[in-house]
C-alpha cells in the first residue's frame, strides 16, 4: 500500500512538471532541496484556490476584510509571539540511515498507529456482531482495546509533559520506551535529541556593524496581530470580526519532503476572527463547519476530509483541530482552527507598551479580544486539488479519441488553468479565424486555450491533461450555422452548441462566483 501511495506520489511530481504545473526551483543548478517554483499552468491553479478563498471571507462575510502586511516585521514582534524562545523542533538522527526526522512527530506517528489499532478492532467486532454491536461499549470494556488505548494515552502524555518542559531527554528515552525504529533503516540507532530554531534569520543595515538582526516571517498571522488596531480604528470594526491575509511564510524545516507538502518557503491564507472573551467555543466549532463546507463544496470526495484533533495543544491554545485530507501519502494536515485566547493581542500589548484592547459597547467595558484562527497551507491546497484530480484511464476504442488510454486532470472546473480550449479542426479554410472570434468573445469572462497543431485527438488529450473542463472545436459547419462541438473533459461526451450559448454554459459550470453560491 505504501508503495502504491509513493508511485503515485512520484507520477504526480512527473506530471506537475511535464505540463507546466510546479518546476523545481533553480534547476538548471540542481535545485534547491524543498523549493518549489509555479509553473505558467500552476500559477493559474494557484491563483483560482486564492480567489475562491478570499472571495469566501472577504466578499461572503461583511465583517471580515483584508490586508497584506510585509514579510519584515520588527524583531520584538517574534519575541511577544514566542517564536524567538519556543519555535524549536526536537531533530534527531538515525545513525544508520542518516535520516533526520522530528522526535514529537515519531513518537505522534506511534500514537496514530495505535488508534488505527482500535479502528481496526473495531471493525471486526462491528462485522462480528451485526446490528446488535454497541461501539462505545466495545471501546470501553474489551480488554485489548483498553490496553492499546492506555499504552497510547500513557505515550502522549509523556510527549507532552517532554514538549512542555523542554526535555530533550526525555523524548529520547520515549523513542527507546516505545521502541520506535527508523522507516528506512528499521534500527534503533537514534542520536541524542536536539532543539532546532525554525526561523530564517538576515541582518537589515547598510553598515554591517549597524545592522540588526532581523527574521523571515515564519507564520503570517502576526502581521495580522500588530494590525489590529490600525484595521479596527480605521475600518470602525465591531465585533465580531475577521482580518484575512494571503502571504508567504519561511521555516527551515528539518523535515522537508513529499514535494509540496512541506516547504521551506511556501505560501498561507489566514483569517484571525476577534471576539468577546467566553465565546470563543462557540466561534470555534462555526468556523469548522464553515471551512468543512468550502472544502468538500470542491467536490473532492467526502470521504477523503475529516476533522482530528490535536492531540497536544499550542501553548497559546484552548482547543485545536485540523481538517485532514486524504493525500497520496495518507491522511495529513490541510488546514487548521484554533481557538488562540488573548495570547497574541495580550503579549504584543505587553512588549509593545501599547493599550492593544476594545471597548464594547454593549457591555460599556473594554477588553483585549479572544481570537478563533483559521489557517490553510495554499501549496498543500494545491497538492490536494493536484493529487485529487489526477486519474489514469483505459478508454475503449472512440471516433476522434487517441489512443487507448488517457491522464486526465478532473480539476474542478472554476479552479481550472484554463476553462476552455479552442481547436480549429484544420488551419484552413477560415476555421482559424472564426476560433479567432469565439475566443475573443470569450476572453474577457474565462482564460482561453488556442491550438491548431495535430489532429484533434491528440490536442484533447493535452487538454485532458491540464485540466481544461471543455475543448470547442471549429468545423467547416461552424461556418455555415454558428454552431461548434463541445467536448467535456470528464465525460469525453460531444454536443453541438450555438456559439452565442457559450459564455452562459461556461458561467455556468466554470464561474467561481456559482461555486460560492453553493454555499
Amino acid at each position: 500500500m505504501a508503495q502504491q501511495e509513493d508511485n503515485l506520489l512520484k507520477k504526480i511530481i512527473s506530471h506537475a512538471k511535464e505540463y507546466g504545473f510546479i518546476f523545481p526551483s533553480s534547476e538548471i543548478y540542481d535545485g534547491l532541496s524543498a523549493v518549489y517554483d509555479y509553473g505558467q499552468n500552476g500559477v493559474e491553479l494557484k491563483n483560482n484556490i486564492k480567489e475562491y478563498w478570499w472571495k469566501f471571507m472577504t466578499t461572503l462575510h461583511d465583517n471580515i476584510v483584508g490586508i497584506d502586511a510585509a514579510i519584515f516585521m520588527h524583531p520584538t514582534t517574534w519575541k511577544a509571539s514566542g517564536h524567538v524562545d519556543a519555535f524549536n523542533d526536537p531533530m534527531v538522527d538515525n545513525r544508520d540511515s542518516k535520516k533526520r526526522y522530528r522526535a514529537d512527530q515519531l513518537i505522534e506517528g506511534y500514537v496514530e498507529k495505535q488508534e488505527e489499532k482500535i479502528e481496526k478492532e473495531v471493525e471486526k467486532a462491528a462485522k462480528r456482531f451485526g446490528e446488535t454491536f454497541n461501539r462505545e461499549l466495545f471501546l470501553t470494556t474489551n480488554p485489548r482495546v483498553t490496553e492499546i488505548r492506555k499504552k497510547a494515552e500513557e505515550a502522549n502524555a509523556r510527549l507532552k509533559e517532554a514538549m512542555g518542559s523542554g526535555d530533550m531527554q526525555a523524548l529520547r528515552q520515549l523513542l527507546d520506551d516505545l521502541e520506535i525504529a527508523c522507516p528506512v533503516s528499521g534500527t534503533r540507532n537514534w542520536t541524542e535529541v536536539r532543539q532546532f530554531n525554525l526561523m530564517f534569520s538576515t541582518e537589515m543595515g547598510s553598515v554591517a556593524d549597524d545592522a540588526s538582526k532581523i527574521y523571515l516571517r515564519p507564520e503570517t498571522a502576526q502581521g495580522i496581530f500588530v494590525n489590529y488596531l490600525n484595521v479596527q480604528k480605521t475600518g470602525r470594526m465591531k465585533l465580531p470580526f475577521g482580518i484575512a491575509q494571503i502571504g508567504k511564510a519561511f521555516r527551515n524545516e528539518i523535515v522537508a519532503r513529499q514535494f509540496i507538502f512541506r516547504m521551506r518557503e511556501f505560501e498561507q491564507m489566514e483569517m484571525q476572527f476577534f471576539i468577546r472573551p467566553g465565546e470563543e467555543m462557540k466561534w470555534y466549532e462555526h468556523w469548522k463547519e464553515k471551512r468543512m463546507r468550502w472544502h468538500q463544496a470542491l467536490g473532492l470526495g467526502t470521504d477523503n476530509h475529516r476533522f482530528h484533533d490535536h492531540l497536544n495543544l499550542a501553548h497559546y491554545a484552548n482547543a485545536a483541530c485540523d481538517i485532514q485530507f486524504n493525500f497520496p501519502m495518507g491522511f495529513r494536515e490541510l488546514e487548521g482552527i484554533h481557538s488562540r485566547t488573548d495570547f497574541d493581542l495580550g503579549n504584543h500589548e505587553k512588549f509593545s507598551g501599547k493599550k492593544i484592547q476594545y471597548f464594547d459597547p454593549e457591555t460599556n467595558q473594554g477588553y483585549v479580544p479572544y481570537v478563533v484562527e483559521t489557517s490553510i497551507g495554499l501549496d498543500r491546497m494545491f497538492l490536494a486539488v493536484l493529487s485529487n484530480a489526477y486519474q489514469e484511464e483505459a478508454l475503449a476504442s472512440k471516433e476522434g479519441e487517441e489512443g487507448n488510454e488517457r491522464v486526465v486532470l478532473r480539476i474542478p472546473a472554476p479552479l481550472a488553468p484554463f476553462k476552455v480550449a479552442v481547436l480549429p479542426l484544420i488551419k484552413k479554410d477560415g476555421l482559424p479565424e472564426k476560433a479567432q472570434e469565439i475566443i475573443n468573445l470569450l476572453r474577457f469572462d474565462f482564460r482561453c486555450y488556442y491550438e491548431e497543431k495535430d489532429a484533434i485527438g491528440k490536442r484533447y488529450r493535452r487538454m485532458d491533461a491540464i485540466g481544461t473542463p471543455y475543448c470547442i472545436t471549429v468545423d467547416h459547419q461552424t461556418l455555415t450555422d454558428g454552431t461548434v462541438t463541445l467536448r467535456d473533459r470528464d465525460s469525453m461526451q460531444q454536443q453541438r452548441m450555438a456559439i452565442e450559448a457559450l459564455p452562459d454554459f461556461l458561467r455556468g459550470h466554470c464561474s467561481i462566483s456559482n461555486l460560492l453560491r453553493k454555499l
